[in-house]
């Protein structure tokens, strides 16, 4: 859609539609003592992907590990401490404002919590029709007339547009929030942990939808959870982050088959099965991770790794790829 400001070659060769390259976050924090120097968080900390046109790329790790800082990043709601990240071919760290402002039309965002992400003083449909008064697409008439349309698309019935959000259930909040996410029709959406608040129920409806919207439309999205269960049910892809890298990148069908990283083996190993009578090995990681202001020497995952051996404590194993398009950052891939 966006047009004038900036030319995008949306034809271009090129399968995919954003590059992550050296990608680092670092937040300064204070010093433990009153006259300390300042120390770095280190969010995100050099990590590279490509996202496919009309894939599904997820991102998954625990809490802290950098998903949500990441998803922030690529739609430059924060600025990086350096890297780059590229949409379409497009460098957009350094773009202005007004540049910026176009390319809102084509990436847009889904928040993990639907009611945070409201305006509780709006109405659901004035909320949805905001993006169209700002980037003034259409009359006032055929913009409401929009938003009704996009509201059925969403499964939502046209009397929520005069509803406010505290009048409406957990998934119907969600349902507005995709809603005017996908008014002003762009190519990318990123989902950052968009089911997490929501009844198990509700999930599976919300799922479905995006899956629903994504095959209609053509969409691409980055999809952000600590999940397993629905990052395999809806990704092509799947990055696997902690402590700010990513410690293993492959199709998710490969990712669950043939995993490597004993991180990612003990993330799987952790996914209830609805099956009393089903015995499976359970990986007990010991402690908690580390401190991203305070990273331990070599491996990030080392202190807890139940195969680490003297070579991972003093050395940051890369991100290579081992075949298949599967790539890992550990010494010993496959050995737990």
């Amino acid at each position: 859609m966006t047009t004038g400001i900036i030319n995008l070659d949306k034809n271009k060769n090129s399968s995919s539609i954003m590059q992550i390259k050296d990608l680092i976050c670092h937040f300064s924090v204070k010093s433990e003592t009153m006259f300390g120097k300042k120390r770095r968080l280190r969010a995100v900390d050099g990590i590279n992907f490509n996202v496919k046109k009309g894939e599904t790329f997820g991102i998954v790790g625990e809490s802290g590990c950098g998903k949500s800082t990441t998803a922030k990043l690529v739609l430059n709601m924060i600025s990086p401490t350096s890297g780059e990240v590229l949409y379409r071919g497009l460098e957009m760290t350094n773009l202005k404002p007004a540049k910026w402002r176009a390319l809102r039309e084509d990436m847009q965002m889904i928040f993990q919590d639907p009611l945070g992400a409201l305006d509780p003083y709006m109405t659901i449909g004035k909320q949805i029709k905001e993006p169209l008064d700002i980037h003034k697409i259409g009359i006032p008439r055929e913009r409401r007339e929009k938003v009704i349309k996009i509201l059925a698309s969403v499964g939502m019935e046209d009397y929520m547009y005069d509803r406010f959000p505290h009048e409406i259930s957990g998934g119907q909040r969600q349902r507005a929030v995709l809603a005017r996410a996908l008014i002003l029709e762009p190519d990318l959406l990123v989902c950052d942990e968009p089911v997490s608040a929501l009844d198990v129920s509700i999930q599976a409806q919300v799922i479905n939808l995006l899956k629903e919207i994504q095959k209609d439309r053509g969409l691409t999205y980055i999809f952000i959870s600590h999940d397993l269960r629905i990052i395999r049910y809806i990704c092509n892809r799947v990055a696997v982050m902690y402590l700010g890298k990513i410690v293993e990148e492959a199709e998710c069908g490969e990712l669950f088959k043939n995993t490597a990283h004993p991180y990612t083996k003990a993330l799987i190993a952790s996914i209830p099965v609805p099956d009393p009578s089903f015995k499976k090995e359970r990986i007990i990681l010991p402690g908690e991770p580390p401190s991203p202001v305070n990273l331990p020497r070599g491996c990030r995952f080392s202190p807890r790794c139940p195969i680490a051996i003297d070579k991972c404590r003093e050395n940051e194993p890369l991100l290579e790829d081992k075949g298949n398009n599967h790539k890992v950052a550990c010494y010993r891939p496959g050995e737990l």
